[in-house]
């Protein structure tokens, strides 16, 4: 009977310094929070669109959110469209909202088109690059087209072509010919300009008695 009780003690014993063993460990160690995935499994975060908002088809908030836009820069309805869109308004309110603002006249495509053209030039940029900046800002292939094509009848490309060439004549100036039609070349590129009519250029204004 002895036997057993001492067994029987040192057992408890042996249970008590286990359990307080255990109670050491798990006092140690590091608990991280656990994450719960994003909806949509893992990596969805940025296929959501963080915009989303609940008065997605309220005209009244969209028009106010065009009307500042327009009131911070001159836009035009293809560019605004594309900021109203990301602010999460729906494209059957972004379409009533622009077709309002155009029939009163504060949102104008072909006024913005002739400013946006008449930057252009003042740039030197020559047709190709007029064309590429306007279809950057959003504005309709057709009506910049037919803006250009108008611009280029009135012989404004000829000029822009013929000022950047004035620029670079002055800046070159007693660089050896080669160097200085490189120069024009290159810079008449950028800006989009003819390959035919800087050519034209450069042997009316890059001569060797320059």
């Amino acid at each position: 009977m002895g036997s057993h009780a001492g067994d029987s003690a040192a057992g408890s014993a042996d249970d008590e310094t286990g359990s307080r063993r255990t109670r050491s460990k798990r006092r140690g160690r590091r608990r991280y929070p656990v994450r719960e995935p994003k909806a949509g499994g893992f990596g969805a975060g940025g296929m959501t669109n963080p915009d989303v908002r609940a008065d997605a088809d309220d005209v009244d908030a969209c028009r106010e959110a065009a009307l500042t836009l327009l009131d911070a820069a001159a836009r035009s309805s293809g560019a605004l469209a594309q900021r109203l869109s990301r602010k999460g308004f729906d494209e059957p309110t972004i379409e009533q909202v622009i077709a309002r603002l155009t029939r009163l006249c504060l949102l104008d495509d072909r006024s913005y088109a002739q400013d946006l053209l008449r930057s252009c030039l003042h740039r030197t940029m020559g047709e190709r690059g007029v064309l590429n900046e306007m279809t950057r800002k959003g504005l309709n292939r057709t009506l910049s087209e037919e803006v250009i094509a108008q611009a280029a009848e009135e012989g404004l490309f000829v000029d822009s072509a013929y000022e950047l060439g004035r620029k670079v004549a002055k800046r070159t100036e007693g660089l050896d010919l080669r160097v200085r039609k490189r120069r024009l070349w290159s810079a008449g590129s950028r800006k989009g300009h003819d390959p035919s009519l800087l050519t034209r250029v450069a042997n009316d204004l890059l001569v060797e008695s320059d």
